[in-house]
C-alpha cells in the first residue's frame, strides 16, 4: 500500500529533514537555511526523458541562483552511477550538471518526500519538484508521473510568485507572469469591504482588485 512507502510532507509546515550523500558531498536540509532550495526526483540516471530534464535544469541553475535559490536532484541510484552521468552528459551533450545530485539508495529521502508512488513505480521515484523557503518551509510540490518532462518556466515562475507574495503581501492571479499585475487579498470584514473600492485599485468587484507593484 502507498502508506508503506510514502510520509506526505505538508505545505506551509518545516520540510522534512535530512542528511543524504550527493556528488558534491554529505548535505543536510540545515546547510541551505537562508536560502530557497528546489528540491526535485528523478526516476533514474541514464534514462532517455530524466536526461532531457538535467539538461534544462542545468539551463535555469543560473536564473534561480540569481533568485538564492539552490538546485538539487535526487534518485534511487549510487553517487557512482550520479557521477558516470554527469560525465555523460558532459561528453555528450556538453553540458554541465551544476547542482548536487542525492544517492538515495535507501529510499530514505525519496520516503519523507512522498516520491515513491506504487503505481507507477515501488523502485524509482516519480518526477516531483519540492520548493522549500528560505526558513526551511515547504511552499509548494509538483508532482509527474514518470512519462512527463517537466517545463522549466513554470519552475522559475512559481519561485518568483512565491517569492513576490512574500515581499508584498498580495497572490498571483492565473498565469501570471513577472511584472503584470497582482491581486490584492480579499477584504475581511465589511469595513474594508466599502473601503477597497476607493483605494485606487483597478477592481472588477469589491472582492477582485488587482494592483502594480
Amino acid at each position: 500500500m502507498c502508506g508503506e512507502f510514502n510520509t506526505m510532507p505538508i505545505l506551509g509546515e518545516p520540510a522534512p529533514d535530512f542528511e543524504a550523500l550527493t556528488t558534491h558531498g554529505m548535505v543536510k536540509l540545515s546547510d541551505f537555511k537562508g536560502k530557497w532550495l528546489v528540491l526535485f526526483s528523478h526516476p533514474a540516471d541514464f534514462t532517455p526523458v530524466c536526461t532531457t530534464e538535467f539538461i534544462a535544469f542545468s539551463k535555469i541553475a543560473e536564473d534561480l541562483k540569481s533568485l538564492n535559490v539552490q538546485l538539487m536532484g535526487l534518485s534511487i541510484d549510487s553517487v557512482h552511477s550520479h557521477l558516470a552521468w554527469i560525465r555523460n552528459v558532459k561528453e555528450k551533450m556538453g553540458v554541465d550538471i551544476p547542482f548536487p545530485i542525492i544517492a538515495d539508495l535507501d529510499m530514505k529521502v525519496a520516503k519523507k518526500y512522498g516520491m515513491i508512488h506504487p503505481g507507477q513505480s515501488s523502485t524509482a521515484a516519480i518526477r516531483a519538484v519540492f520548493f522549500i523557503d528560505d526558513k526551511g518551509i515547504l511552499r509548494a510540490m509538483i508532482y509527474y508521473p514518470l512519462t512527463a518532462g517537466r517545463f522549466m518556466p513554470e519552475i522559475v515562475r512559481l519561485i518568483k510568485s512565491l517569492q513576490t507574495t512574500d515581499k508584498y503581501g498580495v497572490a498571483t492571479p492565473a498565469n501570471w507572469q513577472p511584472g503584470e499585475k497582482v491581486v490584492v487579498p480579499a477584504p475581511k470584514n465589511k469595513e474594508e469591504m466599502d473601503r477597497r473600492l476607493s483605494e485606487g485599485y483597478e477592481c472588477k468587484d469589491w472582492y477582485l482588485c488587482f494592483k502594480s507593484i
